[in-house]
C-alpha cells in the first residue's frame, strides 16, 4: 500500500511558509533603503576617497545579494516552483517581450535624438536618457571590474528574480485573493481581479515613477503567465530572462540609469 503524499509546507507549516516568502523581500528592501538613506553618513565623493566610501553601492549590492541568497537557500524547501520545460520556454519569450517594452522608451529617446530631461507625457512614459546609475567602469582594475559586473548580474538575474516572484506572485497574489481566509491553502495561479490589481499595482509602485508605465505592462504579462502556467518557476524564469537581457542592453549602450 503506497504512502500518502506529503503535504506542501504551506499547509503543514503555514507560518514558516509565510516567513519564507515575505522575509527575503523585506530583507532585500530593508538593505536597499539603508543604502539609499544611510550611505550619506560615510560616503565621500572625492577622488582621494577609498572606493568603498566613494561608491558604497559597489560593496552594498554584493553584500545584499549574498545575504538574501543565503536566506533563500536556507528556506528552499518552502518554495513550490513546479518547474516545467514547456512553460520555461514560454517564460523566456515573455521575458524578452516584457523587457523590450521596458526598454522601448529609452530606445525611442535615442531614436528621436532627444537631449536633456523630457517633460509631460514623455517623462511619464519613461522616454529619458537613463545614463546615470550603477557603473562597474568606475574600477580600472580588470579583476575589480569583472567582480562588480558579475555580482551585478547575479543580483539582477538571480536574487531579484527569485525574491520578487516568491513575494509578489508566490505570496501577495494568494493573500489578496483570500486575505480573510486561509490564503496559503490556495493553489498557485488562481485568478482574481483583486489579485491582479493589487499585485500588479504594488509591483509598479515598487519602481521609480520613470518606470511606472513599463512596470505595469511587465507586471500584467507576468500575471497572465502565472495564471496560465500555474508555475512560480515560470515567473522566476521570465524575470531572470528579462533582467539578464536588460543587463546586456545596459552594458552595450551605457544606460546605467536602468540599474
Amino acid at each position: 500500500m503506497s504512502e500518502p503524499a506529503a503535504q506542501p509546507l504551506r499547509l503543514s507549516d503555514p507560518s514558516g511558509w509565510v516567513k519564507a516568502h515575505v522575509v527575503p523581500f523585506v530583507l532585500f528592501m530593508g538593505m536597499l533603503l539603508l543604502l539609499q538613506f544611510g550611505s550619506e553618513a560615510f560616503q565621500w565623493d572625492h577622488p582621494a576617497a577609498p572606493w568603498w566610501r566613494r561608491w558604497p553601492e559597489q560593496w552594498a549590492y554584493p553584500l545584499q545579494t549574498i545575504v538574501c541568497l543565503a536566506y533563500l537557500a536556507k528556506r528552499w524547501r518552502y518554495y513550490e516552483f513546479d518547474w516545467s520545460l514547456k512553460w520555461s520556454g514560454v517564460a523566456i519569450l515573455c521575458g524578452a517581450l516584457g523587457i523590450f517594452l521596458w526598454l522601448l522608451p529609452t530606445m525611442l529617446y535615442d531614436r528621436w535624438q532627444l537631449s536633456g530631461e523630457t517633460t509631460g507625457w514623455m517623462k511619464w512614459l519613461g522616454i529619458q536618457e537613463r545614463k546615470e546609475g550603477f557603473d562597474p567602469h568606475v574600477f580600472s582594475n580588470p579583476a575589480a571590474y569583472g567582480a562588480s559586473l558579475v555580482m551585478r548580474f547575479v543580483r539582477a538575474a538571480v536574487a531579484v528574480a527569485l525574491i520578487e516572484e516568491i513575494f509578489w506572485r508566490g505570496f501577495l497574489m494568494r493573500f489578496l485573493s483570500d486575505r480573510d481566509g486561509d490564503y496559503w491553502k490556495l493553489p498557485f495561479g488562481r485568478h482574481t481581479w483583486l489579485g491582479f490589481a493589487g499585485c500588479t499595482g504594488a509591483f509598479t509602485l515598487a519602481h521609480s515613477p520613470t518606470d511606472y508605465a513599463a512596470a505595469f505592462l511587465y507586471g500584467a504579462i507576468t500575471y497572465l503567465l502565472s495564471i496560465t502556467s500555474k508555475s512560480l518557476g515560470a515567473c522566476a524564469v521570465m524575470h531572470a530572462t528579462a533582467n539578464f537581457l536588460m543587463g546586456c542592453f545596459i552594458m552595450a549602450y551605457g544606460k546605467y540609469g536602468l540599474w
